[in-house]
């Protein structure tokens, strides 16, 4: 199989941090360097300086919740291509058991063209969506 993509980073994103897998071809040899980050803020920008000296060209990480939301922000700044996948879509694999091979697991599969991106709002979209009134609780009067 050939890789498509030649510098790759995988994200397994939490509440409280980020693991993180850089993957670079090199000699026809995969390299791959590991990292953890805090969620905050600081931590956040620390990876996007991470992965931009690392030369990213593509970047997935896996929706968990909505903790990938914060990640997404600061990291759409960045000179790579960013995508979030669906963790259903990657997790169907036996043997994997933390959360670093997790992010090396994403890694691999953005290098090979193998995972598919799901769909993320723009900014617009999203503040539509969040200023729209919450119907649910409403009750019909009739």
């Amino acid at each position: 199989m050939e890789v498509m993509h030649e510098r790759v980073a995988g994200l397994d994103v939490h509440k409280d941090n980020v693991v993180a897998c850089v993957r670079t071809m090199s000699g026809g040899k995969a390299a791959r360097e590991l990292q953890t980050f805090a969620a905050t803020t600081d931590g956040l920008l620390a990876l996007l300086e991470w992965l931009t000296s690392c030369r990213c060209e593509l970047v997935a990480m896996e929706a968990t919740g909505v903790y990938w939301m914060p990640v997404w922000k600061i990291l759409s700044d960045g000179g790579f291509k960013l995508i979030v996948v669906n963790a259903a879509h990657i997790k169907a694999v036996p043997g994997r058991k933390t959360d670093m091979k997790d992010a090396e697991w994403l890694a691999d599969l953005a290098a090979f063209g193998l995972i598919k991106a799901s769909f993320v709002p723009d900014e617009e979209q999203h503040e539509l969506r969040a200023s729209r009134p919450d119907t649910s609780s409403v009750s019909r009067r009739r």
